[in-house]
């Protein structure tokens, strides 16, 4: 009880620290017409599917490289390019990320990556309608992700503007050559993406 007592009395009598709001904003301002790269860092796919009907099961990609062309005044003329790394892929327990990887599902020492081309955007406010071509093991289908525009501003430690949306789509497994174990653990696949990005 007299360690709890002196640890509040020590925290009352601090100097505060100031609050101050984050870098970034709702507002498209900072943002000005350019090619940027994906921040491999700070951009991730997470995959949710239900596993046997028992629980929903995620996993994760990073991004391992890519860009952004935009326009503010042309959002409908945007041009991206992101390829994901699925040999790096992560779960919770390492056994069965190298199953994943493994020709029962991914084959990742054949397939190292995923990879994303826009085809059409269409925006209304802060979102936006991507449509585009996802490949995953030499299988490539179509896609539509539907995309909220997050925040921009300058990062405080590189002093470069930087920017992100947050995406979801569905898939389903059996179109890309992952259909093992279909229908005992689910077809569909809900993506949930992070994108962020940085100027050149």
């Amino acid at each position: 009880m007299r360690l709890i007592l002196a640890a509040l009395i020590a925290t009352a009598t601090m100097p505060a620290v100031a609050q101050t709001g984050l870098p970034g904003t709702a507002s498209k301002a900072p943002i000005t017409a350019g090619t940027y790269n994906v921040d491999p860092a700070h951009t991730q796919v997470t995959w949710t599917l239900n596993h046997m009907g028992f629980s929903m099961l995620s996993g994760q990609f990073g991004a391992q490289g890519g860009t952004l062309t935009i326009d503010p005044a042309k959002p409908a003329a945007a041009k991206l390019d992101v390829t994901f790394a699925i040999d790096q892929l992560s779960v919770t327990a390492a056994p069965f990320a190298n199953h994943l990887k493994t020709k029962d599902f991914f084959d990742a020492a054949t397939y190292p990556t995923a990879r994303f081309v826009s085809t059409g955007v269409v925006a209304s406010g802060n979102t936006a309608k991507i449509t585009g071509n996802l490949t995953i093991k030499d299988q490539t289908r179509p896609v539509t992700i539907d995309a909220t525009f997050v925040g921009a501003g300058t990062n405080p430690m590189s002093k470069k503007v930087n920017f992100g949306f947050r995406g979801t789509t569905t898939i389903k497994r059996s179109d890309f050559g992952l259909g093992y174990a279909t229908p005992v653990v689910a077809d569909a696949v809900k993506l949930d993406i992070n994108a962020a990005f940085t100027a050149q």
